[in-house]
């Protein structure tokens, strides 16, 4: 494809209708201020779902969704059997989340394939939009399980028997929702693409930081998830003496205060974080009985990563007095470079916007992950204000995002077009 139809591409982008697109998004599942509560599988995805459907002829494209729920838009090629380039995000939020997480990248491939059409122009391979299933983890645990699926990284099947919060497994809520979507054609999980490219918030400070405008982004840093369940026994807080008691609570503060010093890091690049605790019978007057929290543990070098998450079972038993402890692994996903062919695309298609712009890893993990262990993969980065995401306060500019359609415009463009 020529720099000439790239430039027409790029300026055939419109940022207002992608702006007004992502504000009608927004309004489904709106909480106060300008968060979205839209938890995947549930009534208000669908109703998402429906709306980006229903913009999908003005650009061209057919429908489908596959076993794991991921919705797909596709405008074909001009090269018979062409493999297709993806593009796409996730629209499910977090339950007190913001506007663009995830849905930004999903409108974006709308509207580039949207501008495709306004200029009658077809790429010899297709593109397809992909809307990946609960990419956040916010209602069903670990996220990103539609992805997963796809790529053959973990089977559908080892997610079916997970459940939300009132109980209902991923399995069910599968079924209903497929259900209520069966008018919709079916397709087999799988493929080969040609690519994949999400566009996405950098979730980060540091693009706002630096005064950058695009980040090319080159890879994702691994991750582990954890669930550390102490056991201990509930008493009477008034009667049971101290050297007595089996407290769940203050051994999972020794647990915690040991993991803190085995993964200190003087350069702060491995992230620890402990993000959920329950405690049982979470009586003010009762010792705790048992405690459960979450560890996320997070590193660019798989090495480190897994040195660390392997130690972490042997550190929390070592801390514990008087009570036992089971760990259990949710979640791995070791770090990935991406493909250079398509982090080189996207940053000549940075230049070719003249927006400054800068190579840099991404320190949360997204669909591409997965993508990237079935075809050359990579993502475009825009600024978020004060770097804040997976909060109603999270904002991206109209104009940061136009610019970052166009930057995907391009990059869909030269790697479709080949």
């Amino acid at each position: 494809m020529t720099s000439g139809l790239s430039d027409a591409l790029a300026r055939a982008v419109d940022g207002d209708r992608q702006w007004d697109r992502l504000m009608q998004m927004a309004a489904i599942g709106a909480v106060e201020g300008t968060g979205v509560d839209r938890p995947c599988l549930g009534e208000r995805d669908r109703a998402a779902r429906r709306l980006l459907i229903g913009w999908a002829d003005a650009a061209g494209a057919t429908v489908s969704v596959d076993d794991a729920a991921n919705l797909w838009l596709r405008r074909e090629g001009t090269v018979p059997g062409a493999a297709a380039v993806l593009t796409g995000s996730h629209m499910d939020s977090q339950p007190r989340g913001g506007r663009f997480d995830g849905i930004w990248g999903v409108i974006a491939g709308l509207e580039v394939m949207t501008a495709l059409q306004a200029l009658d122009l077809r790429t010899p391979h297709p593109i397809e939009l992909v809307a990946w299933t609960n990419e956040e983890g916010g209602r069903f645990a670990p996220g990103c399980m539609g992805s997963m699926a796809w790529s053959g990284h973990t089977p559908l099947e080892r997610f079916l028997e997970v459940r939300d919060a009132a109980g209902i497994s991923f399995g069910a809520a599968l079924d209903e929702h497929l259900a209520l979507e069966q008018d919709l054609p079916r397709r087999p999980l799988g493929g080969v693409p040609h690519g994949y490219v999400e566009a996405h918030i950098e979730q980060g400070p540091l693009l706002e930081a630096g005064g950058r405008r695009i980040g090319v982004v080159t890879g994702i840093q691994g991750s582990r998830w954890f669930s550390v369940t102490v056991i201990g026994a509930s008493a009477h807080a008034g009667t049971a003496p101290l050297r007595l008691r089996r407290d769940a609570l203050q051994d999972a503060v020794r647990a915690i205060v040991a993991l803190n010093e085995l993964t200190r890091d003087p350069e702060d690049i491995l992230r620890f974080t402990v993000g959920r605790m329950t405690v049982s019978p979470n009586s003010l007057n009762s010792v705790a009985g048992q405690v459960t929290f979450t560890i996320d543990l997070r590193h660019p070098d798989a090495g480190v990563l897994g040195r660390i998450g392997d130690a972490i079972e042997a550190t929390v038993r070592g801390a514990l007095s008087g009570t036992t402890a089971r760990v259990t692994e949710l979640f791995s996903a070791m770090p990935v470079r991406f493909a250079g062919n398509v982090v080189d695309a996207v940053e000549r298609a940075a230049a070719a916007e003249a927006l400054s712009h800068v190579r840099m890893p991404s320190g949360a993990f997204h669909d591409a992950q997965f993508a990237a262990g079935v075809c050359p993969s990579g993502m475009v980065f825009v600024p978020c204000r004060d770097g804040v995401s997976h909060n109603v306060i999270e904002f991206a500019s109209p104009a940061d995002l136009a610019a970052g359609a166009r930057v995907l415009a391009r990059t869909l463009l030269s790697l479709a077009g080949g």
